[in-house]
């Protein structure tokens, strides 16, 4: 499975500059430290690196744990159940090439599954999207698909054969299926011609230079660092078993990575962000790869919940990852997976919208790296260490109308309106009581002028104005016509304090 090497991308310059900056103070590295230690000890982990990524690249790394040979960011680990990122990508990648469709029932792609039927009668078929999303209603199957990584071509056939056990209707809820995924590596293999994990490894791997991920140690470099999987048994850490190699289920859980490559494959998703123009060279489209990280299926109601700590989040899966939108400490949107296999747990998380985000790899069986890459990024909000959000331009067009508005309400005029306005704003408010209005706050305050522009969107802001010694707020909105004219606006009914700043 060791494809021809293409020129890998530089996600550090060139299309779009991402270098944001994290602060790393000595007392944040020392902390930053004392947490990964504090987790290796507490969950008796042989081997734990923690690394804080960025731009594609690991920017500050820690590691703790009791192994001989130290941990290194090249060090491979097996990633288990963050491999469904890498297989939602080729699914995404095959769509996106006319191979299949999102919403093509699973058995036209695999036909070994086409006795595949929900629990009640009127299920309908199960689809590739209900499968990325966890939305098949298939029982959650970790512990036992574990075991089946290595799982033969005919096993497969006949496991598909009998179709599957439900433990809800086809497309009501959100419920974790490994055995889902090994559907959608089948689905791969037939749509493409390759092998799923050849594929895997020929269209994103290689193209993205990830020479320390692959699928079985023997396709490992001769100098190779594997670290070894540990497991408790009666209280003692001892050796898992070896490894499986590829097989069926290794879709859903089977590669090894390093911190470095993690670190090249979440910057290759934080780059989606923000949509832009420009050169979109793949090896998967920017539009595919901000699909796989929305929310497309919520988790158990509540949609919103409040977390241990008082956070608030609102929590979904989107395509091989999870999705939180956090409203907590400004973090904004998080993405993240973790992984677990006997004799590993791993997560990464990241801030699409900062392009920063932590990975935690472990060889201990399902440690808890969540807990760990989720207190570490929290500990670098709270102490200010994380690059701020990506700012909003303001389009164009909104600027446009922001200055056209402004000299509107600073000097009225009829005509002048008419080609500002979309057709509803006179019959939803007459121009005669909006000009009162306008030239009524101009004779007391004076002209206004523009403080800032806050877009929340290409068609919509929020604008700070200035008259004289008063502030005011406008808010406005664009019609989706063409050219996008100015539906709603309102003006703060009473000045603000100036700002202090």
């Amino acid at each position: 499975m060791v494809p021809e090497r293409s020129p890998v991308p530089d996600l550090t310059v060139g299309h779009y500059e991402r270098m944001p900056e994290v602060v790393l103070t000595p007392d944040v590295v020392a902390e930053f430290a004392r947490r990964v230690e504090r987790s290796a000890a507490s969950h008796r982990l042989p081997a734990a690196i923690a690394g804080i990524v960025s731009s594609g690249r690991v920017v500050h790394t820690a590691t703790a744990g009791t192994r001989e040979r130290p941990i290194t960011p090249t060090s491979n680990f097996r990633i288990a159940s963050m491999t469904k990122s890498f297989t939602a990508a080729a699914v995404l990648l095959l769509r996106d090439e006319g191979a299949l469709m999102l919403d093509d029932p699973i058995a036209v792609h695999v036909p070994e599954l086409r006795t595949l039927t929900g629990p009640t009668s009127d299920s309908p078929p199960v689809t590739i999207r209900q499968l990325l999303t966890m939305g098949s209603g298939l029982a959650t199957d970790d512990p036992w698909a574990d075991r089946h990584l290595g799982a033969e071509p005919a096993e497969m056939d006949a496991l598909f054969a009998r179709g599957g056990t439900f433990a809800h209707a086809v497309g009501v809820t959100m419920e974790y299926s490994n055995y889902g995924y090994a559907m959608l590596g089948r689905a791969v293999t037939n749509a493409s011609g390759q092998e799923c994990g050849d594929f895997i490894t020929a269209r994103l791997l290689g193209p993205l230079g990830l020479d320390g991920t692959f699928w079985s140690i023997t396709e490992a470099s001769p100098d190779a660092d594997i670290v070894e999987g540990y497991r408790i048994l009666d209280g003692q850490v001892v050796a898992e078993s070896a490894p499986p190699g590829y097989g069926g289920f290794a879709p859903m859980g089977g590669l090894w990575s390093c911190l470095a490559d993690l670190a090249r494959w979440v910057g290759f998703l934080a780059d989606a962000y923000p949509p832009r123009d420009g050169i979109d060279d793949g090896p998967l489209g920017r539009a595919s790869r901000r699909e796989m990280q929305q929310v497309h299926r919520a988790y158990t109601a509540p949609l919103l919940r409040h977390g241990p700590d008082g956070t608030l989040r609102q929590i979904g899966y989107g395509y091989g990852m999870g999705v939180q939108r956090m409203h907590h400490l400004d973090l904004g949107d998080v993405v993240a997976h973790s992984g677990g296999l006997p004799g590993f747990g791993s997560n990464m998380r990241w801030l699409p919208h900062r392009d920063v985000g932590v990975v935690a790899l472990a060889n201990l069986t399902y440690a808890p790296m969540v807990d760990l890459t989720h207190e570490l990024l929290e500990f670098l909000g709270d102490v200010g260490a994380l690059p701020a959000p990506t700012t909003r331009q303001v389009a164009p067009a909104l600027g446009d109308a922001v200055d056209r508005l402004v000299a509107l309400l600073n000097d009225w005029d009829d005509d002048s309106a008419r080609t500002i306005f979309a057709d509803n704003v006179d019959p939803d408010e007459p121009l005669a009581t909006r000009r009162r209005a306008a030239a009524e706050r101009v004779a007391l305050h004076g002209p206004l002028s523009i403080e800032r522009i806050e877009p929340q969107s290409v068609t919509e802001a929020d604008v700070v104005l200035r008259a004289g010694d008063a502030t005011f707020t406008l808010e406005l909105q664009l019609a989706p016509t063409v050219p996008p004219l100015v539906q709603w606006y309102e003006v703060g009914d009473h000045p603000r304090a100036p700002d202090t700043e």
